[in-house]
């Protein structure tokens, strides 16, 4: 069976470009560069906070509104890209955040979970808001034509394409789930590899 999980950290995949391999390389220095840091070294993810890769946009959720990342200010985001159809990553990332969100306990209601879709031929809104909202009633799935959400994961560095598969398709994906602050800075990324304890220490630094 075809996988998704495909960390953009592992720069042995043949199908990278070579802009991209750059960027993969410039986190790996950051990241070492990194553990010389009192407050970073308790990341069991990646920092991300020296790295030019955030920013804001504009998608719509489940129920077609616009939605801009800067009205979650104020709470921290966990920000996944996925899609409805995996079989594997998507289901497994979006259950360790609902795990995460009750080992919060109270600081959990200031963790919001965003899903932006990648694959919006298929993903339609209702798919879409009953994909997330059955592991969180809170959490929102977002979704754009091909060019924004082309844009949006380009902005943080992920990545994704899709794959033929017999009559169908499937998508290859980037696994990590980035973590953006209170005040809208990408700070670092959870690990596919992470248990939801150690993403939960990881958060309590911004919680």
């Amino acid at each position: 069976m075809f996988r998704t999980r495909k960390t953009w950290l592992s720069d042995s995949s043949p199908f990278i470009p070579g802009r991209r391999r750059l960027l993969l390389g410039s986190v790996l220095l950051f990241s070492l560069a990194a553990c010389d840091q009192k407050e970073t070294s308790k990341l069991h993810g990646v920092d991300l906070s020296t790295l030019p890769l955030a920013g804001t946009f504009q998608l719509r959720d489940f129920n077609g509104n616009l939605r801009s990342l800067n009205e979650f200010r104020g709470d921290v985001i966990i920000l996944l890209f996925g899609y409805t159809h995996c079989p594997d990553v998507c289901p497994t990332s979006l259950a360790r955040a609902a795990q995460i969100k009750a080992l919060l306990g109270d600081k959990g209601k200031k963790l919001q979970v965003l899903f932006v879709s990648v694959d919006p031929e298929r993903d339609t809104p209702e798919i879409l808001k009953a994909y997330t909202t059955a592991f969180d009633p809170t959490f929102v799935g977002l979704y754009g034509d091909a060019e924004q959400t082309a844009n949006v994961a380009k902005s943080f560095g992920a990545f994704y394409r899709k794959v033929p598969s017999g009559d169908s398709y499937t998508m290859e994906h980037s696994s990590l789930d980035y973590v953006i602050d209170t005040t809208g800075h990408l700070r670092f990324a959870l690990r596919y590899e992470e248990s939801a304890q150690d993403c939960v220490d990881d958060l309590r630094q911004l919680l």
